[in-house]
């Protein structure tokens, strides 16, 4: 059996937009993409989800600990190996409230930091390092829902998000996945996935996962 850990923040956690509730796995995206790895009838792949609501790529909350990306992602890694592939989907949290310089590029330096955490994690010896899938997480949607004021401005300085990871993505020799190509924030609260949205995203996943991992 393949492992396969996502490390991710609300969106893929599945809260549903405007509540405190949770999605059931085979609603989220990752639980999509798992059945649909092994849909085929014989389990080959486990999705291990590693999702902290409010989590940044390699910024602190003010209020809230353990939300910065970098804290304890080696550890995890060492935890989970072995591991035959990372999937990254961070960067909303970054442009909240509390972050008012962050743009896009910022936010792609904070990914490219992470990628280089997961390199060097501590692994045991013939493990191997996984192999590493930046998500660009949607555009965010300006003043929608009980997001509104925690977003405030973040349609604008999330410009261009896409463009950043696919230059960090290409210099670090990582594939990356727009999630803009196939789906979108939702109407409700501008940050989040609904259900439609996560299974559009875990169906287009499953050909570019299956390839990375060689099934």
């Amino acid at each position: 059996m393949k492992q396969i850990l996502v490390y991710a923040d609300s969106l893929t956690w599945g809260i549903i937009p405007n509540t405190r509730r949770r999605l059931e796995f085979d609603e989220r995206w990752p639980g999509v993409l798992e059945n649909q790895l092994n849909a085929g009838g014989q389990r080959r792949v486990r999705v291990i989800e590693d999702c902290l609501n409010g989590r940044r790529t390699v910024w602190d909350d003010p209020f809230k600990p353990g939300r910065n990306g970098k804290s304890g992602l080696a550890q995890r890694i060492e935890i989970n190996s072995p591991l035959a592939l990372l999937v990254l989907m961070l960067g909303t949290n970054d442009f909240q409230w509390c972050h008012p310089e962050n743009d896009a590029g910022v936010a792609a330096q904070g990914i490219a930091a992470l990628v280089q955490e997961i390199r060097t994690a501590p692994i045991e010896p013939g493990m191997p390092t996984p192999k590493i899938l930046i998500v660009v997480p949607p555009k965010i949607r300006a003043g929608l829902g009980n997001m509104a004021e925690k977003f405030h401005g973040a349609d604008e300085r999330c410009a261009g998000l896409g463009h950043a990871y696919a230059q960090v993505a290409a210099e670090l020799g990582c594939e990356c996945f727009d999630c803009e190509s196939v789906t979108s924030s939702s109407v409700i609260d501008g940050v989040h996935l609904d259900a439609d949205q996560h299974a559009k995203l875990g169906t287009a996943l499953a050909p570019v996962v299956a390839r990375l991992i060689g099934e």
